[in-house]
């Protein structure tokens, strides 16, 4: 089987000769600069780094919506918005978001990659940004918050806005390509759960939701949502508005995967493997390859680590995680 293959065959819960051994997120620069240190081969930059580690390639296009090439440096700043006048700077910095330009760049992404993608060597994530994610990063973290209380107009606008242009990127993608998932992020949850209300979540963001997953599903592909922390209550609100899985699966937040699967048997998930252990060496990472196993064989799950790999990790550790991965990957399948 070609690794598209494999890939959208656990999407769609059948068997395939193994699970796809992929990183759906790429490295910290400091663990890439670790890892240069300890002798990674100057000729191997971060986009060569799959093949000289054995991973097989989870490709991600986007286009997102803020122009930081063209938005005027004044505004190059957390919580652009985070003033007593957002409505104004919204109009004001308006013309530099939802840009041809920035689909034109992911169309250019799409059409190097795409030969590719036809042959089944790689598979394809698309990636837009949610209703969560992008008025937060004009708002700033905590302005965004009271925003839903103190300017919920100017958010129903900033995320109608926004739906409008993912439709529009999606559609120039689509006629390009068709990708094997598209990940919505969105970064709503934390270690202790959504970090909004379910109100607030059927007011801001499901209903923003439905023409997107609309248009996905209609072409044969899957929505994800990329959310960190703990995602356990929000899975059910995902389910409601046609979400179908969820990554990364962060450990350190709690999350059990074996208890998301008993309870969301058809949910699919990608991420999970706890990072933490990547540093001890092999007995613990091969016990939390074990933890995993289960999960791996009832379909619908991509293991990968549970967010980018930490710098604490070194190089031989992580050529040991790969290895582990390609083992457990075949083992699942067995």
């Amino acid at each position: 089987m070609t690794v598209r293959e494999r890939f959208l065959s656990v999407l769609n819960f059948q068997k395939p000769d193994k699970l796809p051994k992929m990183e759906w997120a790429p490295w910290w620069d400091k663990t890439f600069a670790r890892w240069r240190g300890e002798g990674l081969p100057a000729c191997v930059d971060e986009g060569a780094l799959h093949g000289y580690l054995g991973l097989e390639r989870l490709e991600c296009v986007g286009a997102g919506p803020i122009d930081w090439k063209l938005l005027p440096p004044a505004f190059h700043r957390a919580g652009i918005l985070g003033t007593e006048e957002p409505e104004a700077v919204y109009e004001e910095i308006r013309p530099y978001l939802f840009t041809d330009r920035m689909i034109e760049g992911a169309l250019a992404h799409a059409r190097e990659i795409r030969d590719a993608h036809s042959r089944g060597d790689i598979a394809i994530r698309l990636w837009i940004d949610g209703c969560f994610w992008f008025p937060r990063s004009l708002f700033g973290i905590e302005q965004h918050l009271y925003a839903f209380y103190d300017h919920g107009e100017l958010m129903h606008r900033m995320n109608g806005d926004l739906v409008a242009y993912n439709v529009r990127a999606m559609k120039a993608v689509f006629d390009i390509l068709v990708p094997d998932m598209v990940g919505i992020a969105e970064d709503m949850s934390y270690n202790h759960g959504p970090m909004l209300s379910k109100g607030m979540f059927d007011e801001f963001i499901a209903p923003y939701y439905a023409g997107e997953i609309a248009f996905v599903q209609e072409r044969g592909v899957k929505v994800w949502v990329d959310t960190d922390g703990d995602v356990g209550q929000l899975i059910p609100w995902l389910l409601e508005a046609g979400v179908a899985g969820v990554y990364p699966l962060e450990r350190q937040a709690g999350v059990d995967i074996a208890a998301l699967r008993r309870e969301y048997p058809t949910f699919l998930m990608m991420g999970g493997y706890d990072k933490m252990v990547m540093s001890q060496g092999e007995g613990p990472m091969r016990a939390e390859f074990e933890r995993l196993l289960p999960v791996m064989r009832t379909g619908g799950y991509i293991p990968s680590v549970d967010h980018q790999t930490p710098p604490e990790v070194s190089l031989d550790n992580y050529k040991i995680y790969v290895k582990l991965l390609d083992e457990y990957c075949a083992k699942a399948c067995e």
